[in-house]
């Protein structure tokens, strides 16, 4: 499986990102070494959307607090990029993909990262990813 992150990224050129304690959702969770990963500079904290893909080089899943009933998973991780992205792809491009039954890429990204809007790693299927390669 392949995953995308949507959070913060101050510098989409840096040759390896570190990534601490990040909400996981849709698969996130299972995120492992080598596995790929598609990067996406959160909106909500002034970003444009897709800017890398890269490779997982390590993890650490984050410990649950305790005496706190329900907790989404959290992991840490650090990525080794190995492109950058050729074209735009983000919050106003996929937008208009809302029909959340219709089997389109575009519509899982809307909605495992807009329709709640949080920052997350999430797990990507197949022709996503294949979608996804398309703007590197």
């Amino acid at each position: 499986m392949d995953f995308a992150i949507k959070t913060e990224i101050a510098d989409a050129r840096a040759e390896t990102f570190v990534f601490t304690a990040q909400k996981t959702m849709y698969g996130g969770k299972t995120i492992a070494v080598g596995d790929r990963v598609f990067l996406f500079a959160s909106e909500n904290e002034g970003g444009r959307g897709l800017v890398a893909r890269g490779v997982v080089v390590s993890t650490e899943p984050v410990a649950k607090k305790a005496g706190v009933e329900r907790q989404t998973p959290r992991v840490s991780v650090a990525i080794r990029r190995d492109a950058l992205a050729k074209r735009p792809l983000g919050r106003s491009e996929l937008k208009a993909f809302d029909d959340w039954n219709d089997g389109r890429p575009q519509t899982e990204l809307n909605f495992k990262f807009y329709r709640q809007a949080t920052n997350k790693i999430i797990g990507v299927s197949n022709e996503t990813a294949a979608f996804l390669d398309r703007f590197f």
